[in-house]
């Protein structure tokens, strides 16, 4: 059985960091891409870094220069560090693993909350 479990959200000022964990089981990490994504209160849930079993990365433009998508394999683990955090990352965030387009990812975390707020 795969589970994905999301951890480290949080309520963080303006400027503030943070940072995600995921960490998976009943699958080997290695073998997959992992994402990150988001969804807003009234938004659609959307991608937000995503990275492949090769260690190559991409990130929405939203986010670019500021979080940076990492993994361990050893671990089973995805990470998502958040620097200069604003009002309009706040979220929830979820994990996901799969592969190709990663745009609907067939496993899923049950989500962290995020809020940047002063």
């Amino acid at each position: 059985q795969v589970q994905l479990v999301e951890s480290g959200g949080g309520l963080v000022q303006p400027g503030g960091s943070l940072r995600l964990s995921c960490a998976a089981t009943g699958i080997t990490l290695s073998i997959y891409a992992m994402g990150w994504y988001r969804q807003a209160p009234g938004k659609q849930r959307e991608s937000v870094a995503v990275i492949r079993s090769t260690g190559s990365t991409s990130y929405a433009d939203s986010v670019k220069g500021r979080f940076t998508i990492s993994r361990d394999n050893a671990k089973n683990m995805v990470y998502l560090q958040m620097n200069s955090l604003n009002p309009e990352d706040t979220a929830v965030y979820y994990c996901g693993a799969g592969s190709g387009t990663m745009l609907a990812p067939p496993y899923w975390g049950q989500g962290t909350q995020v809020t940047v707020s002063s």
